[in-house]
């Protein structure tokens, strides 16, 4: 038997059907005991995007409550967690075998799951409700990234949030997007304006959606392999801008990660004319390890 002291987690990897690849997610299944101060510990601890821990359901239609901490804070919502935290509770037997639907609580609200098992399993979280921010000059966006003001796409950048404020900056291709180097200088500069935690989400259009960077040090994240809870938000700009279909039941999709290693394939789906009935984001799961945490 494990000591009372024990804590029993798996590592999965998130938007992705190769292991070592896609966005590292640790998932403690017990989180008993701890209180909000141990499991930020925890999280900096595993030094990963992010750590979710399952706490119990505050809603008798929820199947558990996600607590979601980067190594630097907690988080209201976070996409691969939710996703990879899904896919524990399937795989862990806390669900029926043959659950479809589901909801789990995140400090934002109610997340509501869907689960595709063919060809392969895809699980999908509904994104919240998106929320409008301010915009950003386009030449402090280009001097964020280490950028020519040429290199950014006719739109400006601007901030929306699903629960994760972000900033989108869309750039002309993707080998402009490699080519960003986050300014330590500039970013001074932003948080003077924009002075809440923010992410920053570089991307440019494909033919397959998008090709997209995240950086977060505003949550301890230097860049971030996988990005969920902007995801919903992003195909939310791109309809805006014609970037992509905004047709009922269109699909894209993201990858990121790619730059630095970790390739992640992150899929939207719209519902209803420019997502007026939700913007969904899907992707696979790998496990690849588990363990015990001692205190």
């Amino acid at each position: 038997m494990a000591p009372a002291n024990s804590y029993h987690y798996r590592i999965v990897d998130v938007f992705t059907r190769e292991k070592l690849q896609g966005n590292p997610l640790a998932v403690f299944l017990d989180s008993d005991g701890l209180s909000t101060e141990l499991m930020q510990a925890i999280a900096k601890e595993m030094n990963l995007s992010e750590t979710v821990f399952l706490c119990p359901a505050m809603r008798p239609e929820s199947a558990a409550r996600l607590r979601i901490f980067t190594p630097g804070k907690e988080m209201d919502f976070a996409g691969h967690p939710t996703i990879g935290a899904a896919y524990v509770l399937l795989h862990e037997g806390l669900l029926q075998p043959e659950t479809n639907r589901f909801s789990v609580d995140e400090n934002v609200g109610v997340i509501p799951i869907r689960v595709d098992r063919c060809p392969e399993l895809m699980i999908w979280l509904t994104t919240p409700a998106i929320q409008e921010g301010a915009t950003l000059s386009r030449r402090l966006a280009a001097a964020l990234l280490g950028l020519h003001e040429s290199d950014l796409h006719n739109a400006d950048p601007q901030v929306l949030s699903a629960g994760n404020p972000t900033l989108f900056v869309p750039l002309r291709t993707p080998q402009i997007v490699d080519r960003a180097v986050f300014s330590e200088a500039a970013w001074q500069q932003v948080k003077r304006i924009l002075p809440d935690p923010l992410c920053v989400f570089p991307f440019a259009p494909t033919p397959e959606g998008a090709y997209s960077r995240m950086f977060a040090p505003d949550y301890g994240l230097r860049e971030d392999p996988a990005t969920g809870s902007s995801t919903g938000p992003l195909a939310e700009y791109m309809m805006r801008h014609g970037m992509v279909s905004s047709k009922a039941g269109s699909r894209f999709v993201s990858e990121q990660g790619t730059k630095m290693g970790r390739r992640s394939l992150l899929h939207v789906a719209i519902h209803g004319e420019g997502g007026t009935e939700g913007i969904c984001v899907g992707g696979e799961v790998t496990p690849v390890m588990e363990g015990r945490l001692r205190l």
